[in-house]
């Protein structure tokens, strides 16, 4: 019989298999193109002038809304809902009973009793989960990530999404406003102008400069990016591409894909068979050096992710009695860290070797293989302290990057190793080709890696010294 969901395809084979030999492929910024331009010179715009993201099909829309939105949402979540004001977002984080952490995205609330959450699919589905089997009083409308691969069909969404970021963001958004636009605080929402119509704002920022997210019924998408994009054309805004959009996460810190930490433990078995088999979950790939039978090596508690200021015991949460538990000095840490320049072209040449198999490919800008990375970090005695677990090349730094959980011992510019390259040749994934591992030289350093976001991201936004 053809399993149905989650637990089914769990009770014949171990969850590390079952996502170490994946045959969906690697992860993929559907629709998008993949460049306008070039993606260097996309990449290097957010620093040098501005750039337009176009966030409008990568991720999931879920709209909660009712008597007990506020409730779901702050009974499933690490943060606290204490002045948590309509028209402003925050990061959302949930976590498992055992105090592990799920997923994350941005939450909106639009109005009292209405909330929206953007952002990948494992926290868009524990919300669902927890709104239909838990008793609350709301109605939940999600719409789904854009297909990864539409083979030529038409794809739409409820609504685009952009963000205008840069030096000249802020040119950008007073000219295609047609006025001045107050600068708010840092995740407040408010309205302003593109052309005829108004359309949602969320006060952001990167670069050292700030800029804002936007978004509209999905009807206008073409209109509001071509209105933009005119405007800001004698201020050198561009278009940003998949290429290039998936690579801002290395400068500014975020680690985007832990391996949501669903796969083990009876109290979860409910939600394991509520999750199709078509799930995000339930195909999720997982690449890299790091191997161990037992999944929940590869999972992440809050602190390791740069969330441990988020966690407050101001509320009953899901977790919370696991994480009180949980002393945060013996946590693994984030990092980023930055790749040997010599090992970097010692991996490249190796495609040119025809005596042996070459290294893993080291695909540019974005080098991860799977949907949840986890290449192993060692010392100089071979202990392995810490998993490297996005990467990929800033054309801004010129460096070979990746962000990284490392051991509370480790410091920031200490010398390690990453492992490339997964063992025996490689796994059974779609993703990956013959090759041989090897190990690149990496230096501790901070995170966010540029000095401008460390300076202008909010205080215990993805900022290790606050986390």
């Amino acid at each position: 019989m053809t399993a149905q969901n989650l637990q089914q395809i769990l009770d014949s084979t171990n969850p590390v298999d079952l996502m170490r030999n994946s045959q969906v492929g690697a992860y993929v910024y559907p629709v998008v193109a993949s460049e306008f331009s070039n993606w260097q010179s996309e990449v290097r715009a957010w620093r040098d002038t501005a750039v337009l993201f176009d966030q409008s099909h990568h991720m999931d829309n879920l709209t909660i809304k009712g008597p007990d939105a506020e409730k779901l949402i702050s009974y499933t979540a690490i943060n606290s809902m204490a002045n948590f004001e309509v028209n402003r977002a925050k990061q959302y984080v949930p976590v498992t009973p055992a105090g592990f952490v799920i997923g994350d995205g941005i939450l909106f609330r639009e109005a009292e009793d209405e909330f929206v959450y953007v952002g990948r699919a494992p926290a868009a589905n524990w919300l669902l989960f927890q709104a239909e089997t838990g008793g609350y009083d709301v109605e939940v409308d999600i719409d789904r990530r854009s297909p990864s691969r539409p083979m030529g069909k038409a794809v739409s969404r409820k609504y685009w999404r952009f963000q205008i970021q840069g030096p000249n963001a802020w040119k950008v958004i007073e000219k295609v406003n047609g006025g001045p636009v107050e600068q708010l605080k840092f995740f407040t929402m408010s309205t302003m102008n593109v052309g005829t119509e108004t359309v949602r704002t969320l006060r952001h920022g990167m670069a050292g400069a700030p800029g804002l997210e936007i978004w509209g019924p999905y009807e206008s998408y073409e209109r509001i990016r071509e209105t933009i994009l005119k405007a800001g054309e004698e201020f050198g805004l561009k278009a940003a591409g998949a290429r290039a959009y998936s690579c801002n996460t290395l400068e500014s810190g975020w680690i985007p894909s832990p391996l949501p930490a669903i796969y083990s433990g009876e109290e979860l078995r409910p939600y394991r068979e509520w999750l199709g088999a078509d799930s995000y979950e339930a195909n999720c790939a997982i690449a890299g050096s790091f191997v161990s039978e037992n999944v929940e090596d590869y999972y992440s508690t809050p602190w390791a992710l740069g969330y441990g200021s988020f966690i407050k015991y101001d509320h009953d949460f899901i977790g919370r009695e696991a994480l009180e538990k949980m002393d945060p000095a013996n946590q693994r840490r984030k990092a980023t860290l930055a790749w040997d320049d010599e090992d970097m072209a010692r991996l490249h040449a190796s495609m040119y070797d025809r005596e042996q198999p070459s290294y893993k490919f080291f695909d540019f800008p974005n080098a991860n293989y799977g949907s949840a990375n986890f290449d192993s970090i060692i010392d100089e005695s071979g202990k392995v302290v810490g998993l490297s677990m996005f990467t990929g090349y800033s054309a801004n730094e010129k460096r070979a990057l990746s962000l990284a959980v490392v051991d509370p011992d480790i410091e920031v510019g200490q010398k390690l190793r990453v492992v490339w390259g997964e063992p025996d040749g490689g796994s059974g994934k779609a993703s990956v080709e013959p090759h041989r591992q090897t190990e690149v030289g990496v230096e501790v350093a901070p995170t966010p890696y540029a000095s401008e976001v460390r300076v202008s991201y909010q205080a215990g936004w993805r900022n290790l010294a606050n986390a």
